[in-house]
């Protein structure tokens, strides 16, 4: 089955650059590999110094590029069913501009390029599809649209469509919701999807990947590697007046990321800009090594959720890398934890022996969250 590496991290860490290095160094591995960029702001084919379009056209030897048009996409294919719809529920008696606001999914430009994403992993040509993602609020809320369109399906257009007699309407709505859950799946599966996460070493920076850390583990998607860009050269080259100054900035970056405890990957500040295939191989290599770029380097995130009994109830790990300040909430919803930190929420299914118990409490540590839950009958 074809792997999907997703790159994403905060505006202008680099990520557009290490996923085209990624790519350069995969195909060079002699893995035939796919890099397709969904950020709009349409810099992959600057990276090689060539011009992408929709389809994927030759970068190199085993190596094809392209970038996903989303709002061509939304004219190709979305506006076909948006008109079933819109017909639809005007036809079982809903207002023509309430018919016309139902009509209009969320996110839909950003769901569509994910499907596309999914169509060319898929297709069977390569062995890996190495994905340029937008900025990180862009990208975490382009991976919960799968999760919020499932049930926006269910709640907006279940129950009108029973009212229609449309039986093409009924089946293209209950194939989207088909299609979407796959897509969920797919984004899900650890064994095929995987993100790195890239960030430069500054607070700023690194507190917005804390958040991301923790957002994506409360989706269920896996994280194997985390990448620091931009670090300033070691100090035996320096020479010249400027020296003292990079060793101050070097001393700050290092102070940064020795706070850390994950395992990263660092890669240096180069004095020109990293354009085209030599100069992608060249980070690779600084990147990766002799290590197959494929196994991330070791900064997995543990599993979302962990369970140890102990006496008179269980005690329920969440694994979320947790900032001191996270603004945190927790809550039964029937059967399940609703999470939410930092105004990302997650409903966390309870296992079955734990769904009678009741939560008594909860704590944070450097490996993130722990809910006590009582036994139905023990004393709190």
């Amino acid at each position: 089955m074809t792997r999907l590496l997703l790159f994403t991290g905060k505006g202008g860490v680099g990520k557009t650059t290490l996923a085209a290095a990624t790519a350069a160094g995969l195909a060079a591995r002699g893995y035939k590999t796919l890099v397709v960029s969904t950020d709009p702001a349409h810099s992959l084919g600057d990276a090689f110094g060539k011009r992408l379009g929709r389809e994927p056209s030759d970068v190199d030897t085993r190596l094809h590029g392209a970038q996903v048009d989303s709002r061509g996409l939304v004219d190709d294919i979305w506006q076909d069913l948006r008109g079933k719809l819109r017909g639809a529920l005007a036809g079982a008696g809903v207002d023509a501009l309430d018919a016309e606001e139902l009509s209009v999914l969320p996110g839909v430009d950003e769901l569509l390029a994910l499907t596309e994403v999914q169509r060319l992993a898929e297709a069977g040509r390569w062995d890996v599809v190495v994905v340029d993602c937008g900025p990180t609020a862009e990208t975490l809320r382009l991976l919960a649209l799968p999760e919020a369109v499932s049930g926006y399906l269910d709640k907006v257009f279940g129950w009108q469509l029973t009212l229609t007699g449309s039986r093409a309407v009924v089946k293209s709505v209950r194939e989207l919701a088909a299609h979407v859950t796959a897509l969920r799946e797919l984004l899900t599966d650890p064994a095929v999807t995987t993100v790195r996460l890239v960030l430069t070493p500054e607070r700023v920076v690194v507190a917005e990947a804390r958040r991301t850390l923790s957002s994506l583990a409360l989706r269920g998607i896996r994280v194997d590697g985390l990448i620091a860009n931009r670090l300033m050269p070691a100090p035996g080259v320096w020479r010249g007046a400027a020296a003292s100054w990079m060793r101050t900035r070097r001393r700050s970056q290092d102070r940064v990321l020795g706070e850390l405890t994950w395992e990263l990957s660092r890669v240096e500040f180069r004095a020109e800009e990293p354009v085209g295939l030599p100069a992608l191989r060249e980070i690779a290599t600084e990147l990766y090594g002799e290590t197959d770029p494929l196994t991330g380097n070791g900064s997995d995130v543990a599993p979302l959720l962990t369970v140890t009994e102990v006496d008179g109830g269980y005690r329920l790990r969440l694994a979320l890398p947790l900032e001191r300040d996270a603004d945190l909430d927790l809550a039964r919803v029937d059967d399940d934890l609703a999470v939410t930190v930092d105004g990302f929420r997650r409903l966390v299914a309870l296992p079955e022996s734990l769904r009678p118990c009741v939560i008594t409490g909860a704590e944070s540590d450097a490996d993130g969250l722990v809910v006590s839950l009582t036994k139905p009958g023990e004393d709190a």
